[in-house]
């Protein structure tokens, strides 16, 4: 890697950074799907075979002949029309469907909450280390004579972040935008 130009070893270091990166989140993905618990496995199948054109095409059939059979003469009709018992059969498994997808999704929404957790967390850490690092800067500046008091925004910056400070400014931002939109909303 040596004999690369500089921007060329530069890139090389990156793609091998996040290449691990990328393969590190796969193996978290990994680990995770191999985790996941009996009822997981089923409700994902489920509702992964429910989403699919082979689920509607079967349906086609099946409710094509149901439909067919109950209604070709000279045959012994076990669900006339209007098909109560395929209505009964339909809405049965409505019900099924319905659970097994909730479940999937609910599992889907942990994985979310998580990979959201993982961001924060990410994002904390990355604020405290450019918060470092302007401190840092700030000293060196000030060692080597280049000081500047009258920036303060560089100020604020050096200044640690209180994320349930932030969280308190995001609610009343939004409290104060639902209020502004609210019928009868004082003007």
């Amino acid at each position: 890697m040596s004999g690369l130009p500089g921007s060329q070893a530069a890139r090389f270091c990156a793609d091998d950074l996040t290449r691990e990166n990328v393969q590190s989140m796969r193996r978290v993905e990994e680990n995770a799907l191999a985790n996941r618990s009996r009822t997981d496995r089923i409700a994902a199948f489920v509702a992964g075979f429910c989403g699919s054109m082979t689920f509607v095409w079967i349906h086609v059939a099946v409710f094509s002949a149901w439909i067919v059979f109950n209604t070709f003469p000279r045959l012994h009709h076990f669900d006339p029309y209007p098909f109560t018992f395929l209505t009964l059969v339909v809405s049965l498994e409505a019900i099924f469907l319905s659970s097994f997808i909730l479940i999937s999704q609910n599992y889907e929404l942990r994985i979310s909450d998580r990979r959201n957790q993982l961001d924060l967390q990410i994002n904390l850490l990355t604020e405290q280390e450019n918060t470092k690092m302007l401190q840092l800067l700030e000293r060196i500046a000030q060692k080597v004579g280049v000081d500047d008091p009258g920036d303060t925004d560089l100020r604020i910056l050096t200044e640690d972040t209180d994320p349930e400070k932030l969280i308190s400014q995001i609610e009343q931002a939004q409290r104060a935008t639902s209020s502004a939109r609210a019928p009868g909303a004082d003007d």
